[in-house]
């Protein structure tokens, strides 16, 4: 059976599924390849007839929104010994330099750092509970949280959607095509985030304070 055969076998309800629960296990703060799996869904969507990209592009966005309200609840009752947790588990993501670049994003930003955070694969994992950790009321979380999740998620879907559909002979012919994207795209923005995360901490220890504990010293 060709891939592309196998493919439009796949149930549809199992992919809205897939997409909601890893973008939003993603959002709590665990590790996944979120933008992979949306990408590669919406690139599925193209040839099989019983996805319907506006239904994924909903499930993702409600993944996202959700994942990130739970993210934020556990890191304001978690607060910075829960980072400190996460660090000793996921080193390459929760170390140091990449806390540091994260912290300082929402010194600077503030909630616009959880909106446009959604669209940065790391920020995408440290958003929901840095902003708990921070006590960022959750008024302006909530706002930011969901336009950055509709945005990013129904975006994201909607462009990879459309693009696909316009070389939907060719994708035909190379199935494979959407995870090499997909990878392709998750890997250079892996390592244009762990670039600027060296740069952060070259630009400036942290600090602890017996209020905040520890925060980036201001430029």
């Amino acid at each position: 059976m060709h891939i592309q055969e196998w493919l439009e076998t796949v149930p549809a309800v199992s992919v809205y599924v897939l997409v909601g629960v890893v973008i939003g296990v993603e959002s709590i703060g665990i590790p996944l390849p979120g933008e992979i799996v949306l990408v590669s869904a919406a690139l599925l969507a193209v040839g099989h007839d019983g996805i319907n990209p506006w239904i994924l592009g909903a499930c993702a966005s409600a993944g996202a929104v959700i994942g990130d309200s739970i993210g934020y609840a556990i890191g304001r009752k978690g607060g910075r010994p829960l980072l400190a947790w996460l660090g000793g588990k996921f080193p390459k993501h929760f170390g140091v330099s990449q806390i540091a670049m994260a912290e300082r994003s929402f010194h600077k930003w503030g909630m616009w750092a959880v909106f446009f955070g959604r669209f940065i694969a790391l920020l995408r994992i440290f958003a929901g509970p840095l902003a708990g950790v921070l006590h960022m009321p959750y008024w302006k979380f909530l706002i930011a949280n969901l336009l950055g999740g509709i945005v990013w998620a129904g975006g994201t879907t909607a462009v990879v959607y459309s693009m696909g559909v316009v070389a939907e002979a060719w994708l035909k012919r190379f199935s494979y095509l959407g995870l090499v994207v997909a990878v392709l795209i998750g890997v250079t923005s892996m390592l244009v985030l762990k670039k600027r995360a060296k740069r952060a901490v070259a630009q400036g220890p942290v600090v602890s304070t017996p209020e905040a504990g520890t925060v980036p010293v201001a430029d």
